[in-house]
C-alpha cells in the first residue's frame, strides 16, 4: 500500500515540478523512477529496491505479466486522448509533410537506427531492428510541453504535434512485426507471418476504431447514457475496443483507439470538450504512474550494459544523423523552409509508448532466451531519456539559432465567435493573419469552422487554455463578446500571454454613455458596444476599405464613419498590407505615414461623392442625409 501511494504522490509532485520549470514531465518522472528503483539498491540496508514493480517471490506490486497488461491498457487511454486532439482543419498546409514523416520518415528511422545498432553494438539484426522499430515514435506526451515553452511558427508546431501522435501506432506496429519475426524465426515463415499480421492489424484496428467511434457518437447524441456516467462510459468503451481489437489481431488495439479518438474528435459532439478534460486528467495520472513503474523496473545490471562508448555513438547517430535525414527526405519539395526543417530535425523526443513496449517485449524475449534481448529495454530508455533531456534543455536556444523562434507573435485571438466576430476574423484571415476564434458556444464554433475559420470550443475561465499549442503564435487579443464581464476578465487574465502586442475589448454600455470612463483597451469606437456592432453587422454584413493619403484625410473619414450609426471603424491597412487595430481613441493609431493606406470599416458604404469632397478640401462634409461632420485634428 505504501509503494502504491508513494508512486502516485511522487508522480504528481514530478508533474508539478515539470510545470513550474517548464520541462517535459517525463524527465523528472524517469529520474524519480530510476532513483526509487535501481539506484535505491545502492543505499538501502538490504540492497533491495524501494519500489519493486514486479513480484519477485518476496515483494513486488504486479505478479507475472500483469504490469504489462496495465501498461498496455494505460497506453491505449493515452493514445485515445491524443487522437481526440487531432483536427482535420489543422493540417491543410502541412498534410503531405506529416504523411511522409510517418511513412518515409519511419522507414528511414527503422532501417537507419537498425543498422546503426547492428554495426555499432554488434547486436543481431533481428534485435537491432526491434530496437529501431521501438524508437520510431516521437512521443506526444513530451512534444507538447516543449512546444508550449518554445513559440514557433504554427506549421512547425502542427507538424510535430501530428507526427508525435500518429506515429505511435506505426512504431508499435513495426515493433510487433519484428517481435513476431523473432518469435517465429527467420526465413519464409516470417514473410507469410509478417504480411498476415500487418493486414490483420490494419484491418481490425481501423475497422474497430471507426465503427465504435460512430457508435459512441450515436449514443452521446441520443443521450442514451446519463451525463454523470458519460466519461466513465467512454473510458469503458475505449478499453473494450482496445481489448476486443487485440483479440482479433495482436497489438491492433493501439491503432483502433487512435482511429477512434480521431473520428470522435472530428464529429460535432455536445460533450466532447468535457470528455477531453476528463481524459487529459486521467492521462496525467497514468503517465505519472507508468514512467515511475517502468524506470523503477530496470536493474543496475541493465544500466551497466550501457557503460561503454558505443552507447554515446549510437545516440549521436540516431539524433544527429538519422533523424535529420528522415526529416529532410520527408519535407523535400514542401513549403517548409530550411530553418524549419532543421528545427523539426532537432526536436524528436521519444516517450511513453517506446518505453512501455520496450519493457514488454524485452522481458518476453529474455524469458525466451533470445540473445541480445537484455539490451532492448536499457537502449530504448537511453534514447528516451537522452532525447528528452536534449530537447527540453536546448529546443528554445536552437529555435533562436536557426531563426524559427517567434520574437514577435502576430497571431490574433478573438474571444467570441458570433456573427460579428466571425465577419472580422474572415477579413483578417483573407489579409494573411492567423486568427483563432474562442467561444464556449458549440453552434458558433461549428459555424466558424464551416466558414473556414480556425475556432476552439473552450471556456475562457478554463485553466489549461494558456497551454494550448495552437495558440503559440498569438500576440494580439480582442474580446468581442456581448458580456462585458467576460471581456474584462479575458483582457486582465490573458493580456500577458496572448496580448503582448495589444489587448483590446469592446466597451460596455456604461462606458459608452460616459466618455470619461473609456478604457485604454477600448476597441474600434467610443460610441459602439457589442449590440450596436451586431445590429450593423446584420444590416450591412460587409467590411469596406477606403483609401487615405494623409493624417487629416484619415481623421476626416474616420470622423464621418464614427458619427454614422451604420458605420464602425476597425483597422488601418498600411502600404505594406499590415493592419493596425483602431482603438476607441482614433488619434492613437500607430501609423507614421498614411500614404497608400486604407481605413477599414464595418457597415454601410460611403458615397463616392462624399469621399471626393473630403479628398479635395478637407472641409466639413455630409454623407447623404447624415448630419454635417467636421474633420478633427486641425
Amino acid at each position: 500500500m505504501l509503494e502504491l501511494a508513494g508512486i502516485i504522490i511522487l508522480g504528481i509532485i514530478a508533474q508539478w515540478a515539470a510545470w513550474r520549470l517548464k520541462l517535459p514531465a517525463i524527465l523528472p518522472l524517469l529520474l524519480i523512477g530510476l532513483f526509487v528503483g535501481p539506484v535505491s539498491t545502492l543505499i538501502s540496508e538490504d540492497g533491495t529496491k524501494w519500489i519493486e514493480p514486479i513480484w519477485n517471490g518476496e515483494e513486488g506490486l504486479f505478479p507475472g505479466e500483469s504490469l504489462y497488461w496495465f501498461v498496455s491498457l494505460a497506453i491505449s487511454i493515452i493514445l485515445f486522448e491524443g487522437g481526440l486532439t487531432l483536427k482535420r482543419d489543422e493540417i491543410k498546409n502541412v498534410g503531405p509533410v506529416i504523411t511522409k514523416l510517418i511513412s518515409l520518415g519511419s522507414l528511414v528511422t527503422f532501417l537507419g537506427a537498425g543498422f546503426a545498432a547492428y554495426w555499432i553494438f554488434g547486436l543481431s539484426l533481428q534485435i537491432s531492428l526491434l530496437f529501431s522499430g521501438l524508437i520510431i515514435v516521437t512521443g506526444p506526451t513530451v512534444i507538447s510541453p516543449i512546444l508550449r515553452n518554445v513559440p514557433v511558427k504554427r506549421d512547425i508546431s502542427t507538424v510535430l504535434k501530428w507526427e508525435g501522435i500518429l506515429i505511435d501506432p506505426i512504431g508499435a506496429l513495426v515493433a510487433v512485426l519484428m517481435y513476431e519475426f523473432i518469435s517465429v524465426g527467420e526465413g519464409a515463415a516470417f514473410t507469410k507471418t509478417a504480411l498476415v499480421e500487418f493486414g490483420k492489424i490494419i484491418l481490425f484496428g481501423s475497422t474497430f476504431g471507426f465503427t465504435f467511434a460512430h457508435a459512441l457518437a450515436f449514443i452521446i447524441k441520443k443521450k442514451l447514457v446519463p451525463h454523470y456516467l458519460m466519461n466513465v462510459f467512454t473510458l469503458a468503451a475505449v478499453l473494450g475496443v482496445f481489448v476486443m481489437s487485440d483479440q482479433f489481431a495482436h497489438e491492433s488495439g493501439l491503432l483502433a483507439v487512435v482511429v477512434m479518438g480521431m473520428v470522435l474528435g472530428n464529429i460535432n459532439l455536445p460533450n466532447i470538450k468535457e470528455l477531453l478534460y476528463f481524459k487529459e486528467s486521467l492521462s496525467v495520472l497514468l503517465i505519472s504512474v507508468l514512467f515511475i513503474l517502468l524506470s523503477a523496473n530496470m536493474n543496475l545490471v541493465d544500466l551497466e550494459l550501457l557503460y561503454r562508448w558505443e552507447t554515446l555513438a549510437l545516440f549521436l547517430v540516431v539524433v544527429f544523423v538519422i533523424r535529420p535525414i528522415g526529416v529532410f527526405l520527408s519535407t523535400w519539395g514542401s513549403d517548409l523552409q530550411t530553418n524549419a526543417k532543421l528545427f523539426i530535425s532537432w526536436v524528436g523526443p521519444r516517450g511513453i509508448v517506446a518505453a512501455g513496449i520496450a519493457s514488454l517485449f524485452g522481458s518476453k524475449l529474455l524469458i525466451k532466451g533470445e540473445p541480445g534481448a537484455e539490451y532492448i529495454t536499457p537502449l530504448v530508455f537511453m534514447i528516451v531519456l537522452g532525447t528528452v533531456l536534449l530537447n527540453a534543455t536546448t529546443a528554445r536556444l536552437f529555435a533562436k539559432m536557426v531563426g524559427v523562434f517567434l520574437t514577435k507573435s502576430e497571431g490574433i485571438l478573438i474571444v467570441g465567435a458570433s456573427e460579428m466576430p466571425r465577419l472580422i476574423a474572415k477579413y483578417l484571415q483573407k489579409n494573411g493573419r492567423h486568427v483563432v476564434l474562442l467561444d464556449s458556444n458549440s453552434n458558433h464554433i461549428r459555424t466558424a469552422k464551416e466558414a473556414g475559420l480556425m475556432a476552439l470550443e473552450a471556456n475562457v475561465y478554463a485553466d489549461d487554455l494558456t497551454d494550448d499549442v495552437e495558440l503559440s503564435d498569438i500576440g494580439y487579443l480582442m474580446s468581442l463578446t456581448g458580456n462585458s464581464d467576460i471581456n474584462k476578465y479575458a483582457i486582465n487574465r490573458f493580456r500577458k500571454q496572448f496580448g503582448e502586442n495589444g489587448a483590446y475589448r469592446l466597451i460596455s454600455k456604461r462606458e459608452m454613455d460616459n466618455i470619461a470612463q473609456l478604457p485604454k483597451e477600448g476597441l474600434f469606437s467610443a460610441t459602439d458596444d457589442f449590440f450596436n456592432m451586431t445590429d450593423v453587422t446584420r444590416q450591412y454584413p460587409t467590411i469596406n476599405e477606403v483609401a487615405v493619403s494623409s493624417k487629416e484625410e484619415y481623421m476626416a473619414i474616420g470622423k464621418l464613419v464614427a458619427d454614422d450609426k451604420n458605420m464602425i471603424p476597425l483597422f488601418v491597412k498600411k502600404k505594406d498590407n499590415t493592419l493596425e487595430i483602431i482603438s476607441s481613441f482614433m488619434q492613437d493609431v500607430d501609423v507614421k505615414s498614411f500614404e497608400g493606406s486604407h481605413l477599414i470599416y464595418l457597415g454601410k458604404p460611403i458615397e463616392e461623392e462624399t469621399l471626393a469632397k473630403i479628398a479635395e478640401s478637407g472641409e466639413p462634409v455630409s454623407n447623404s442625409d447624415d448630419e454635417v461632420i467636421v474633420p478633427i485634428g486641425d
